[in-house]
């Protein structure tokens, strides 16, 4: 059971420090809420962020865990367990995490004051994904801050005089469908359909074209859609249809797959545990991660020798939501808003990432100058001159191969990119099998959008997947390249395919991808 901390007065001394703590940051979260009130003021904050915002937001987030350490009863016994009794930087108060923090002390625990109750607050679940579901509550000048800022994204990458958003996330308790839903109403007119196809399809029809609809989806759903869309033959070419995905990562070939018939996508990042707009991709850096994948030399100056992931690449606003990364290249987020009902400080969510501003990100790019103007071209109407969040996912969703990790991300680039036959694929998922010589060999899993597929439709797809996974690791994976050329039996990877519902795929939700499974 969570524990619940009942903390005694604060001697006179804190008393007094706590005053000053809540004045101060009282101020700078009213100044911030001013400055940012309206989606077009928002819109010229985000093009004008200077580098002193930034030492701004890293004094906000300080005040933000000093303050907290004093009237949060669960994250005062937090620090002084871990004996960050007199921190005097951010460095200085220890992580908090699921397993350290929210799953120990109890929701009320974990309030200002221990006041959890009150009118407005609105309690989101997370999906459980990670093994169990967590309970976030939310205050109304919270959520208003939510809404604000996904309101002002939207309408500045995806402008339109009529505005028309389908809700595709799962409706219920969790955070995502809910406060998408409320924050688009603001900007838009919104149809909360959740993840069901004909509702859409419905909606589109019903509607017509005489709108500017954004769909918004986990990513895997929206490859969904568009499938759907194709089989019934929806007139495309009629209709201005955008998507806005988030959840999980996306990769460029599932981006080129879905933008031949959506006029744009764009994928934002959050996490139920802190807010669903901790960032979001704009032109510059849709193209400055496709550049990365095309461009050793700027990759090996922008992530460094070693790596051979391509991340995510996102916008983030530090003023909002101050973000780290610790010496296990682990994300650390702080939400530096007073109005935080239950403060998120230094908490690490499990993804592995690195930041970097943005002026330090162009002067590398400005070294070469036709690349300077590619990017120049490239950047739009959506500019914003915030920092950069490279997220390269969970660090441990990988599969280990000969001495290489398979990361999903790079399979779903292989079953994608420039196969013809992308549309019989509904999902996938990775495992490895331990053959009779107890030898293992990497399984990619598909499962089939419908289970009539003639057998030789059915060994054409996976011959097609196996050779197009294989290219790619080949030209992405150091490790996995040098492991071919030293035992050609490292090309064994298998490619099984499942009816819809069958295998690893039956006991998997239709809420988000389970990418690796174990195999019994």
């Amino acid at each position: 059971m969570p524990t619940k901390v009942v903390t005694g007065r604060l001697p006179l001394w804190a008393r007094a420090r706590l005053s000053r703590l809540r004045a101060y940051s009282a101020l700078l979260t009213a100044v911030y809420g001013a400055a940012s009130a309206h989606p077009a003021v928002w819109r010229r904050m985000v093009r004008t962020f200077r580098p002193a915002f930034a030492r701004l937001a890293a004094r906000h987030a300080l005040t933000a865990c000093r303050l907290a350490a004093l009237d949060v009863p669960a994250y005062r016994h937090f620090t002084q367990r871990a004996g960050a009794r007199k921190p005097q930087r951010l460095t200085d108060f220890p992580e908090t995490d699921k397993t350290n923090y929210a799953g120990v002390y109890d929701e009320e625990s974990r309030c200002h004051n221990g006041e959890l109750y009150r009118t407005g607050v609105i309690v989101d679940e997370s999906s459980g994904s990670t093994g169990k579901p967590f309970n976030w509550a939310r205050g109304p000048r919270e959520l208003t801050s939510i809404y604000r800022n996904a309101a002002g994204y939207v309408e500045m990458v995806f402008p339109g005089e009529r505005l028309f958003v389908i809700n595709a996330y799962s409706m219920g308790a969790w955070a995502t469908g809910t406060t998408t839903g409320a924050a688009m109403a603001r900007i838009a007119m919104v149809k909360n359909t959740g993840p069901d196809l004909e509702k859409i399809i419905d909606t589109l029809t019903h509607f017509g074209p005489g709108y500017d609809y954004i769909v918004a989806a986990y990513p895997p759903f929206m490859k969904h859609l568009r499938d759907r869309l194709d089989d019934i033959g929806f007139p495309w070419q009629q209709y201005r249809i955008r998507g806005m995905v988030g959840g999980e990562s996306m990769t460029e070939a599932l981006r080129d797959y879905l933008e031949e018939r959506f006029v744009l996508v764009r994928s934002c990042y959050g996490a139920s545990d802190l807010s669903i707009g901790i960032g979001a991709e704009t032109g510059f850096t849709v193209w400055l991660r496709r550049r990365l994948a095309e461009d050793p030399r700027l990759r090996r100056e922008l992530l460094g020798d070693d790596e051979q992931r391509l991340p995510m690449i996102f916008h983030y606003n530090p003023l909002e939501t101050y973000l780290e990364v610790n010496a296990r290249r682990e994300l650390l987020c702080t939400i530096t808003s007073r109005h935080c009902v239950q403060p998120k400080l230094r908490y690490n969510v499990g993804d592995e990432a690195m930041v970097r501003s943005l002026s330090e990100v162009k002067r590398i790019i400005a070294r070469d100058p036709r690349r300077l103007a590619e990017c120049r071209r490239a950047c739009g109407g959506d500019r914003m001159n915030l920092p950069l969040l490279f997220l390269f996912g969970r660090a441990d969703s990988t599969v280990s191969y000969m001495g290489a990790n398979l990361y999903p991300q790079d399979i779903e680039y292989g079953l994608y990119q420039g196969n013809p036959h992308a549309d019989l694929i509904s999902r996938f998922c990775l495992s490895l099998e331990e053959l009779p010589d107890l030898e293992s060999r990497p399984v990619v899993n598909l499962e089939l959008r419908a289970a009539d597929l003639p057998a030789e439709q059915r060994q054409l797809l996976a011959a097609t997947c196996r050779a197009g996974v294989l290219d790619h690791l080949a030209r992405v994976s150091r490790d996995f390249a040098e492991s071919l050329r030293e035992d050609p039996a490292a090309a064994d990877l298998r490619v099984r395919l499942h009816d819809p519902g069958d295998g690893p795929f039956a006991a998997m939700t239709k809420l988000k991808n389970t990418y690796l499974v174990e195999t019994s």
